[in-house]
């Protein structure tokens, strides 16, 4: 009896040590890394500034909020690529992009990171909406991105400007490298609009901390821009372009 007891209590620790095995094995297991890129290429006729902006991390939902690859195979359901994610998470990420962009256009005085702590004149709040691929138009997928910003004047932290961006890129394969360049073309195509509008949103000189705040110079109706391209509308998605080879 005692020997039966004995074989069971060392199969099951074998069993155990099996599975634990197992299972670093699995979190052993490679998983591929990608980048998106900053936009490098800008209308030549973009005006000079002289003040400082500052870049906040963007917000976003939970399901954004990770280095995973997200993904809606319907349109209430979140998943993720399998061995594969960002180098970072989503929203730090764009933010990194958006800085590298606005320094790409050498039409401002300073731009970083908001955790810097640089004397900004204006920060730019961006609002991370959509970055995933939608697989419920079919095969290859959409890639949608959508950021809504608002750029917020320093020191009294007035909105001077909303803007919406939105572009949607179809993937030339169902293939994770592929669905990578349909979100870098996307997201390139939202970070140029963001860039544009930002630096001519504002005056190009830096306001006075001193003077007082003139709504007519600084909150214009024509800040507040809603600009989507080729995105799907309703069931059709026929105008979506194939990522630019």
């Amino acid at each position: 009896m005692m020997l039966r007891w004995a074989v069971c209590a060392a199969a099951a620790v074998a069993l155990a040590g099996c599975q634990a095995l197992s299972a670093i094995d699995s979190a052993a297991e490679p998983t591929d890394l990608y980048t998106a890129t900053p936009k490098s290429t800008f209308d030549p006729d973009l005006p000079n500034v002289y003040w400082q902006l500052a870049v906040e991390v963007p917000v976003s939902a939970a399901s954004l909020n990770t280095g995973r690859i997200a993904i809606q195979m319907t349109p209430t359901s979140t998943d993720y690529y399998a061995k594969a994610a960002w180098t970072d998470r989503a929203p730090l990420m764009v933010q990194t992009r958006i800085v590298d962009s606005f320094e790409n256009t050498r039409k401002i005085v300073a731009v970083a990171r908001e955790s810097i702590g640089i004397r900004a004149n204006y920060v730019l709040q961006p609002d991370l909406r959509n970055f995933e691929a939608l697989y419920y138009y079919g095969e290859p997928p959409i890639v949608r991105v959508r950021i809504i910003a608002k750029l917020v004047r320093m020191p009294d932290r007035q909105i001077i400007g909303v803007a919406s961006f939105e572009r949607c890129v179809r993937a030339r394969a169902d293939k994770i490298p592929k669905v990578v360049e349909a979100f870098d073309q996307a997201l390139g195509g939202v970070i140029k609009q963001l860039v544009s509008w930002t630096l001519r949103a504002p005056p190009p000189r830096p306001p006075s901390e001193s003077a007082p705040y003139e709504i007519e110079r600084y909150r214009n109706p024509s800040n507040t821009v809603v600009d989507t391209q080729n995105c799907p509308k309703g069931n059709d998605a026929s105008m979506v372009p194939y990522v630019e080879e």
